[in-house]
């Protein structure tokens, strides 16, 4: 009997795992869809501010206002995504020599840099959460009263959330590196 219930274990603690990484992929993501969606817009809103400039002699209202704030935040939303499909610039020429002849030190300097990245994205986040306190005390907002404007603490938001999970994927991978570094493994990790 003890057989059977140490087998039906073995199953349910594998599925975790797994579970959470669906459920990690789902957020990651979504984010990144949120931000292709945003880039959409945007694109529609420069080439309005285009046609109103050609046609009416004038531009639309809050279309730079509008214009800064998303690219920032498309950046912010997409990065988890490129933490986690691992493409982020580096210098490949040293990690592909490093990986063939000292795969621990090159796990190593992999967690190194993740570790960092984690820091710094956790550190963004942190700081854009006190601005965004700020703007939803102060009730900021952009553009001109009269025109048009638009509160600024949405957008705070979700930079703030794409910091955030940008930080837990460097710190995720950064775990997957030091496993790599004390076990000797070559990376050969998909994303996840």
């Amino acid at each position: 009997m003890k057989a059977s219930s140490s087998s039906m274990s073995a199953p349910a603690s594998a599925a975790r795992p797994d579970w959470l990484r669906r459920c990690w992929a789902f957020v990651v993501d979504g984010l990144a869809a949120l931000a292709t969606c945003l880039i959409g817009i945007l694109m529609v809103i420069i080439c309005a501010d285009i046609v109103f400039r050609n046609v009416f002699g004038a531009s639309l209202p809050l279309v730079s206002e509008i214009g800064a704030l998303l690219v920032v935040l498309i950046v912010a939303l997409q990065l988890a995504s490129a933490i986690r499909a691992d493409r982020l610039p580096q210098v490949e020429v040293v990690m592909l020599v490093l990986s063939r002849h000292a795969p621990r030190a090159a796990a190593a300097l992999k967690a190194a840099f993740a570790l960092t990245g984690a820091a710094m994205m956790g550190m963004i986040a942190w700081a854009t959460a006190g601005i965004l306190a700020k703007d939803v005390a102060s009730g900021d907002f952009i553009g001109t009263p009269g025109l048009g404007t638009l509160p600024t603490w949405p957008f705070r938001a979700l930079i703030m959330i794409g910091m955030a999970v940008a930080a837990l994927a460097f710190a995720s991978a950064a775990l997957r590196h030091l496993l790599d570094a004390v076990t000797g493994r070559i990376d050969t990790h998909e994303p996840g």
